[in-house]
């Protein structure tokens, strides 16, 4: 089945840290984050946890070097720059980085400010996404968001003035009750910082939310890509450019490294509570998973539970994450981050929509409308 052995080192390696408390949990958020119940998290513990979780992944590293570092959450910006800059020491201790590491961490602007940013780009960190999600009081409110509109206006500004040049904005749209207009102005606004960076994607209610359990009036079909199609001729002509479903950039150099070696099907190492991570050893894909509570994490000296993923979970992974790419599939790359022979793909291919790619023994493309259906195009992939 394989192609021939794995060349791993040809494979990008990020290293992604979850840092799982949030002040108040959103009630779309289906990510692994805990209210915190002091004023601040036992970091020190945290942190002695997370060093022991990096040593547990040495020998499947080996030799291979970090070119990313994403620090998610949770909040990962209710830790000090202090704390943010042990962990990158320790980073630095145990694993080698390249020169040009990219490193994120998330911020929340109410948990931030001039002076917190400033400390985490002394700490390392080059890059930070703000989690802003609308300029709008009305839908910061529905949306359960611990911020004001103006606090997050002051938390762009901030992070810039603390010499911050890489920076993305995270906004939503399909907000309960929110119309075409409503959505290009948090566009508008956001653009209006000029930012290399701007992740804006569709509100979507996931199970074990509190949305799901009571689910809000969202825009129905027909408002929903009114609101789409305008929002991308705005972001257009900012001159802002689509590479994945929901991120958008000014140019090549502004895309978020670390998501896009995820995308396409490079490796990182997940650390954390909660934490997943990818690694390819032996001729095999390896999935990770970390203990999701944090005091089980903690204490549970952070044993890794791992499984090899089936060549038929393998396609599917890979084309699930590709095809979110604004860009064509060369098959070499499948071989390259798979070990599995193009021919697999081929049957699949046959039963995509009309229309919807084009495709040869090369390389695969999505079609404008087959872009617009990217869950139909995926799922054509499913074992």
């Amino acid at each position: 089945m394989a192609t021939k052995d794995f060349i791993t080192n040809k494979i990008p390696l990020g290293l992604y840290i979850h840092i799982p408390w949030c002040v108040k949990k959103c009630p779309y958020c289906d990510f692994n984050s805990h209210t915190l119940k002091t004023e601040l998290p036992p970091a020190k513990e945290y942190i002695a946890a997370l060093e022991q979780n990096m040593l547990s992944y040495k020998n499947l590293v080996k030799n291979r070097s970090i070119s990313t570092i994403f620090f998610g959450g949770g909040t990962p910006s209710i830790f000090s720059g202090a704390n943010i800059e042990a962990i990158l020491n320790l980073v630095t201790k145990h694993f080698s980085l390249t020169d040009d590491v990219e490193i994120t961490l998330e911020a929340n602007p109410g948990t931030v400010e001039q002076q917190k940013f400033s400390d985490f780009k002394t700490a390392g960190v080059n890059r930070i996404s703000i989690g802003v999600q609308s300029f709008s009081p009305q839908m910061l409110k529905k949306l359960g968001r611990i911020h004001s509109d103006m606090e997050a206006q002051n938390a762009i500004k901030s992070a810039q003035q603390a010499g911050f040049d890489n920076i993305n904005i995270d906004i939503m749209y399909g907000l309960p009750g929110q119309i075409s207009a409503e959505s290009n102005n948090d566009l508008e606004i956001a653009l209006s910082f000029q930012t290399p960076h701007l992740s804006w994607y569709q509100l979507t209610i996931e199970p074990n939310t509190a949305f799901y359990h009571k689910k809000p009036i969202t825009p129905k079909d027909d408002k929903l890509f009114k609101i789409e199609d305008e929002g991308k001729n705005i972001l257009y002509k900012h001159g802002m450019q689509q590479y994945e479903i929901s991120a958008w950039s000014n140019g090549k150099l502004a895309q978020c490294k670390h998501n896009y070696n995820i995308w396409q099907y490079g490796d990182y190492l997940g650390i954390g509570a909660g934490a997943c991570g990818k690694i390819t050893q032996n001729s095999n894909i390896i999935r990770t998973m970390q203990t999701k509570h944090p005091k089980m994490f903690i204490d549970a000296k952070n044993s890794i539970n791992d499984k090899i993923v089936a060549p038929d979970d393998i396609i599917f992974e890979f084309m699930l994450n590709h095809l979110r790419l604004n860009q064509v599939l060369e098959f070499s790359l499948f071989e390259e981050r798979t070990n599995l022979p193009r021919e697999l793909l081929f049957s699949k291919l046959d039963k995509l929509p009309q229309h919807s790619a084009k495709y040869n023994s090369d390389c695969l493309e999505l079609t404008p409308k087959g872009y617009s259906f990217y869950n139909d195009m995926a799922a054509v992939f499913l074992p």
